[in-house]
């Protein structure tokens, strides 16, 4: 029978190339233990000439990397997301000889590349935990969160997210931060100063990994950049207090508006976390530019980009959670300060419009299969509630409130324009009662007290779809 000939057989020589070869690999993959020894030798040299060289040539070393050894180093970085080839390097000290280049090395690419493997590492478990509990790390990877090179930033700052990620040792770093104040003010400058986004956006999940993980350090850092401390009476002293957090987190969240959404998402929930306690308002309106930078930006995103009128009902399931945020905060700027101007010149209607919009697209995106036999047992609601609707259900929340405390405060003339320019509309009205209704009942009483002076038969059309609001006025 024809068939193909047999392969040829191995000599000795062959196999016994072979298995030296499965040696020398690093677990399961097929890196070389022997290549990886030779470039983190070739490493240590750069960073520890012969004392042939002269300084200034080891200076003008330090500060490039050679072509050669940065592809190889670099190949490092990528083979270190595998996690034999982490653990092996982990169990060959690695972070010890780069903790040595990162104090001595002035070559930013050397840097950036090296917190880079490490902010690798770190992203398993074993080898986080070895390299958080190392304090003399701990402190060389903070300084590098003062770096003025930007890619440097970026990985020391996903190394960061990442150590504060891990429950195990989060409360280490968030120790160690509140013992190094020039992290604070490292980051303000970022916020305030930087133009690379991909490095804004990092800086901002740490800043709100920090602030929910600690309330502690986040009191610290708004109260950090008060001229005036906020338990003093504004009264006694003349000169108003200059919060710096707020007025960076708000350049930072311009910045990365028009280019990340997710961005734009982590610094709207940094403001929200702010307004989480008293001092954190009070950083916001009590420095009146602030507040109304504040007001400015968030009014214009919830008026003029999330959830428009021409955008399809299911945008709100990409915009919930950023919309929750800053309405939240926007419902507490207008809590705080009423009487501001910026609160009051033609701002509630567009409000109104937006908050009922909202309301009206999450009525579409909660609907449920009629043809579902199963679509209304109450095992079928509680999954339903815990794998879609939980933040579309924070969103709801949030936007009842902010709409019912707008509802207090309107006036007959306000109610009229908005009638005749149809914030107001019959189909509006409805929406905001049925969300509204019953929680908020006394608001929608007084508002359709407001209403019969104003169109009588509106309110008549209204209360025959809601008796319970005809019974009880």
């Amino acid at each position: 029978m024809d068939r193909n000939p047999s392969p040829p057989l191995r000599s000795r020589e062959e196999e016994e190339e072979e298995a030296a070869a499965v040696g020398d690999c690093i677990g399961s993959t097929v890196y070389s233990k022997h290549w990886l020894f030779g470039v983190l030798t070739g490493l240590m040299q750069i960073v520890s000439p012969e004392n042939s060289k002269s300084s200034s040539d080891h200076e003008e070393q330090q500060m490039e990397l050679d072509e050669e050894m940065e592809n190889e180093i670099c190949r490092v970085w990528d083979m270190s997301m595998d996690e034999d080839v982490a653990l092996f390097l982990h169990e060959f000290n690695v972070p010890d000889i780069f903790m040595g280049i990162l104090a001595k090395s002035k070559c930013p690419r050397l840097r950036e590349i090296c917190v880079g493997i490490l902010g690798n590492m770190a992203c398993f478990q074993e080898i986080c935990v070895s390299i958080s509990s190392d304090k003399n790390l701990g402190q060389v990877l903070l300084y590098c969160l003062c770096d003025s090179d930007p890619p440097t930033l970026l990985e020391t700052s996903r190394l960061l997210l990442t150590c504060l990620s891990q429950t195990e040792v989060a409360v280490v770093w968030v120790e160690r931060i509140r013992e190094h104040p020039a992290i604070y003010d490292s980051i303000c400058f970022i916020m305030s100063s930087s133009t690379n986004v991909d490095l804004l956006v990092k800086v901002g999940e740490v800043v709100d990994k920090l602030f929910d993980l600690d309330e502690k350090l986040m009191l610290e850092w708004i109260r950090n950049g008060a001229v005036q401390p906020l338990d003093q009476p504004q009264e006694d002293s003349e000169q108003q207090p200059v919060f710096r957090i707020v007025p960076c987190v708000l350049e930072a969240a311009k910045q990365v508006r028009s280019e990340n959404p997710e961005g734009l998402d982590v610094y709207m929930h940094i403001l929200q976390l702010l307004t989480t306690v008293d001092d954190g308002i009070q950083a916001i309106v009590r420095c009146p530019d602030a507040g109304k930078d504040t007001w400015n930006l968030l009014f214009d995103l919830v008026c003029h980009e999330f959830c428009q009128s021409d955008d399809p009902p299911i945008i709100l399931q990409e915009q919930k959670t950023v919309l929750a945020s800053v309405f939240s905060v926007l419902s507490a700027i207008y809590a705080s300060q009423a009487e501001q101007e910026y609160l009051k010149i033609g701002k509630d209607l567009p409000l109104i419009d937006s908050l009922i919009r909202v309301l009206q697209n999450m009525k579409h995106c909660q609907k449920k299969p009629e043809n579902s036999a199963e679509s209304n047992t109450e095992e079928t609601k509680k999954s339903d509630l815990t794998q879609g609707d939980f933040h579309l259900k924070i969103l709801k929340d949030i936007s009842c409130e902010f709409l019912s405390n707008i509802f207090q405060v309107l006036t007959k003339e306000t109610v009229a324009q908005g009638l005749k320019e149809g914030q107001l509309s019959k189909r509006k009205c409805s929406c905001a009662f049925e969300n509204l209704l019953p929680l908020y009942n006394p608001v929608v009483e007084d508002f359709l007290k407001i209403l019969r002076e104003v169109d009588k038969t509106l309110a008549g059309n209204l209360e025959e779809s809601f008796p319970s609001l005809k019974v009880q006025t």
